[in-house]
């Protein structure tokens, strides 16, 4: 989940709003990241998911599954405001749960 959302931050590094509307590889490529970290997100086991209850996981696989069963009505705003400002706190805290783990 980690790499596949920092490609994502890394894919709108200098991007902006404009150039994302109008650049549809763009578009697609994020909206198939969001569904991979999804993917993921919904493989992980239930104990993991109890043991870190600040990681929203329900929102997560709900992207997932909004993105692979509704592909055609995806709402671009979500998924740029997802890039931007939900993925790089979802990279932080994963971080901090694996140096946390690799401590302990």
């Amino acid at each position: 989940m980690v790499d596949i959302a920092n490609k994502a931050i890394g894919f709108v590094q200098g991007v902006t709003r404009e150039n994302f509307d109008n650049d549809e590889l763009l578009r697609l490529s994020l909206t198939h990241l969001l569904q991979v970290i999804g993917e993921a997100a919904r493989r992980v086991s239930p104990d993991f998911r109890a043991a870190y209850p600040q990681i929203d996981w329900k929102a997560i696989v709900g992207m997932r599954s909004k993105v692979v069963h509704d592909y055609l009505n995806v709402d671009e705003d979500i998924v740029w405001d997802t890039v931007l400002n939900e993925l790089p706190s979802l990279v932080n805290e994963l971080e901090r749960i694996l140096n946390a783990d690799n401590l302990g």
